[in-house]
């Protein structure tokens, strides 16, 4: 398993020290409702609507913080933001091909540039790799592997290439690249940190995005390849149904 093209970042915590009580929790608020896994025992969260990203990024340095002090116990938040751009620590001026698009945020998780908006399922991971082995490659590769289990849950067979971060699809319906390889698409991303062992970030689904809003980057520095999501590839899912994959799942790749 690679670790290069992920850009996994350490760096010092710089959490406020002055955030309130209640922000460590995370718990059900107005914008999230929570279910545990009785199997594994980590918190799911679902925040309904459109989520403002830097709110995400608040709370999850809020609760990964809170998990590394042993005040609160592992977290997958799911959400959706509105559209936007986000910068990760090996973005690339260049790829970013229309700035005035969509607000763009810079942020510390690895990676280059990806899209987040409606119809994409983004799932924060705020899991303690510490207590899961203290390895780091495997943490990604089980990462993938989740990604790669949801998606056969809807019989669409995912893969990860050794230079293309990601997971991706074949695409035998499309013609193929000048040099004669088949076409692939992108359906998944994913981009971690890593603070004192405790991870946060994570990764987005392709569900049923406005696909032309990538066309304002290069997604992951990545030109000769598209994206796709599981209702362009002709499947009726919903992000209900993909929420039920990624919890049916999670046991199987991290209880092991």
């Amino acid at each position: 398993m690679r670790q290069e093209p992920l850009r996994i970042v350490w760096k010092t915590c710089q959490f406020p020290r002055n955030v309130p009580e209640i922000w460590p929790i995370l718990t059900a608020d107005r914008d999230s409702a929570k279910a545990i896994s009785e199997e594994t025992m980590v918190d799911w969260l679902t925040s309904p609507g459109l989520t403002d990203y830097d709110h995400a990024v608040f709370k999850m340095e809020t609760r990964a913080a809170a998990i590394r002090e042993g005040t609160a116990g592992e977290a997958i938040w799911l959400v959706e933001h509105p559209p936007l751009y986000t910068a990760g620590t090996s973005a690339k001026a260049a790829d970013l091909t229309d700035p005035d698009r969509f607000p763009v945020h810079v942020t510390k998780r690895g990676g280059q540039y990806t899209y987040h908006g409606p119809g994409q399922r983004v799932a924060y991971v705020m899991l303690d790799v510490a207590r899961r082995g203290h390895d780091v490659r495997r943490f990604v590769h089980d990462l993938e592997t989740w990604v790669i289990a949801t998606l056969s849950e809807f019989n669409v067979t995912g893969e990860v290439r050794d230079a293309r971060v990601g997971v991706w699809v074949a695409r035998p319906d499309k013609p193929p690249l000048p040099d004669g390889s088949p076409r692939e698409d992108k359906i998944a991303a994913l981009g971690i940190r890593l603070r004192k062992w405790v991870s946060f970030h994570g990764l987005s689904i392709n569900v049923e995005p406005d696909l032309s809003h990538f066309d304002g980057i290069v997604p992951c520095g990545i030109r000769d390849h598209g994206v796709t999501s599981l209702v362009d590839l002709g499947l009726p899912v919903t992000m209900p149904d993909v929420d039920v994959a990624l919890k049916k799942t999670f046991g199987r790749v991290f209880d092991d």
